[in-house]
């Protein structure tokens, strides 16, 4: 997949008259998560484009709308630029479009938006969700670009059945429907399939329920970078993950395998325990090649005043230097939110407790799978 940023196709095409972008069939959006309902969008236009003879295309925005608007505010990211691109990726995409927005973006109009797409990006026919608005006035909608010119596939919503509206677990059974809800004599109700449905369940530690939204599992990929070190001084030492994001969508402490990535973002066979040093190789994961941790992802209310989003994960019986170590951390299991302590002392306590039912969860996993 090649990866395009809007302003330099701007200026390609004004300084040659003529886009670098061959003809394409689009769809545009946040593409937080790449959830069902995405990936659902994402078929169609690839079928769309197979049938026309045009490349596929995404056009996302960085940073998303509601993180420019309000960044405090914002709803908290499941996917980075960097996932989101591994995740189109995967969904056969040819080529991302990235959209600084700020406010010369957002004082586009519907008309200026419209010349851009088929004018400067080449675009011969979208595929857009139900709910889609451009345009500064958002004026902008599937009906505005046919009336243009431009054909526009519109995809329905898409839901999964949720067997009691009493909880958050969802199944895998995916369908694409106008209507948000079946009749109400049933006993099962079809949810509009989001990224704050992800979210949501994330929140909560309904891990599983959000990776049947999601259509894998949740992960978070990042480079160790260089921390406060207070967990060393406790006998707790812990890789410090850039999360790239303003703040991630789940909070507290989790079990989680974790495996190096190469260059390519391909796994490295057995990356973390080949840097062991003093025969500590820690103990294994539970997928290929990979360590098991104890995650912590938070603002460390115990350890600091100043909020600050940080992703710790602590490798038992490992010895390690894992700095600018690219890590893929797949969470497993959610133990219990963040706590505060009183003092250090007890803050070691609780991460010694943390650990061992920690451990023993994976213990559990394992005898379950024999």
């Amino acid at each position: 997949m090649n990866t395009y940023f809007l302003e330099s196709l701007i200026t390609q095409a004004s300084n040659d008259s003529q886009t670098m972008l061959p003809p394409c069939v689009l769809t545009i959006g946040n593409f937080d998560g790449v959830h069902l309902g995405h990936q659902a969008m994402l078929a169609q236009m690839r079928r769309l484009a197979s049938e026309l003879n045009l490349s596929a295309a995404v056009m996302i925005f960085e940073p998303q709308p509601r993180e420019f608007f309000a960044p405090d505010k914002a709803p908290a990211r499941l996917t980075n630029l960097p996932e989101k691109q591994v995740l189109l990726a995967e969904q056969g995409v040819d080529n991302l479009i990235v959209a600084h927005f700020d406010e010369d973006f957002r004082a586009l109009s519907a008309k200026a938006f419209a010349d851009l797409l088929a004018q400067r990006l080449n675009v011969k026919a979208l595929v857009l969700g139900d709910d889609f608005r451009f345009g500064h006035d958002r004026t902008g909608d599937s009906q505005f670009l046919r009336d243009y010119g431009l054909p526009v596939t519109r995809l329905d919503t898409v839901t999964d059945t949720v067997a009691d509206t009493t909880t958050s677990t969802a199944t895998s059974n995916v369908e694409v429907s106008r209507n948000d809800s079946n009749d109400s004599g049933d006993e099962s109700v079809s949810a509009r399939i989001s990224s704050t449905r992800v979210r949501d369940l994330l929140l909560s530690g309904d891990i599983q329920a959000a990776n049947a939204l999601l259509g894998r599992d949740y992960t978070i990929t990042g480079t160790v970078v260089g921390g406060d070190q207070i967990g060393r001084t406790m006998d707790f030492p812990t890789a410090n993950i850039d999360l790239q994001r303003i703040k991630p969508a789940l909070h507290g402490i989790f079990a989680v395998d974790v495996v190096v990535l190469d260059q390519q973002g391909q796994v490295m066979a057995d990356g973390l325990s080949k840097r062991a040093v003093a025969g500590q190789t820690g103990v294994p994961g539970l997928r290929a090649h990979s360590l098991f941790g104890t995650a912590s992802i938070g603002t460390r209310p115990s350890v600091t005043n100043v909020p600050e989003w940080r992703l710790e994960v602590h490798f038992p019986k490992l010895q390690a230097d894992l700095y600018d170590l690219s890590l893929n951390v797949r969470f497993l299991h959610y133990l219990h939110g963040e706590r505060q302590y009183e003092g250090l002392l007890a803050l070691k306590a609780g991460i010694h407790q943390d650990v061992a039912d920690l451990l023993a969860w994976r213990e559990r996993q394992l005898q379950s799978a024999h």
